[in-house]
């Protein structure tokens, strides 16, 4: 991970934000909350639709809670059911958006949820300032009601 000054070249940014986006996923997929919470900034902009019926979505700020995301949703899901795939990846200085489609599968109730997702995040000084995830909630609260 790499420090990025306000003087860098905009490609420069661009490519700190790419690495760290990329470092993220990969923490994510290998479920490594310590590798994750490293990533996040002490304070994170966190953005998910409020969804009370759905455990592993709640309000988030600290790296720690914003880190401990992955681990939590695996808690309730069926992590041989997860699926995620992204369709694309785009980065403009220090914002990176990913889009893709997402499915799973709710251990407590057995049905699945599926849709569309975009994902923003912001990186500053090598750290995840930013994450606004937009998903389909409507079928996960469906998938987690009895």
């Amino acid at each position: 991970m790499s420090v990025v000054s306000a003087s860098t070249n905009p490609a420069s940014v661009a490519e700190a934000t790419r690495a760290v986006v990329q470092t993220f996923l990969a923490a994510r997929l290998a479920g490594d909350t310590e590798k994750l919470t490293a990533l996040f900034a002490d304070d994170v902009d966190w953005v998910l639709a409020e969804n009370p019926g759905v455990p592993w979505i709640r309000p988030r700020s600290t790296a720690a809670e914003c880190a401990a995301q992955g681990a939590e949703l695996m808690q309730y899901t069926v992590p041989e059911d997860a699926r995620a795939s992204v369709d694309a990846f785009l980065v403009d200085g220090n914002d990176a958006v990913l889009m893709g489609h997402l499915s799973g599968t709710v251990r407590a109730t057995g049905k699945s949820f599926e849709g569309p997702f975009a994902l923003r995040l912001t990186v500053e000084d090598g750290r995840i300032t930013r994450h606004h995830l937009y998903e389909n909630s409507l079928s996960i609260a469906e998938a987690c009601a009895p």
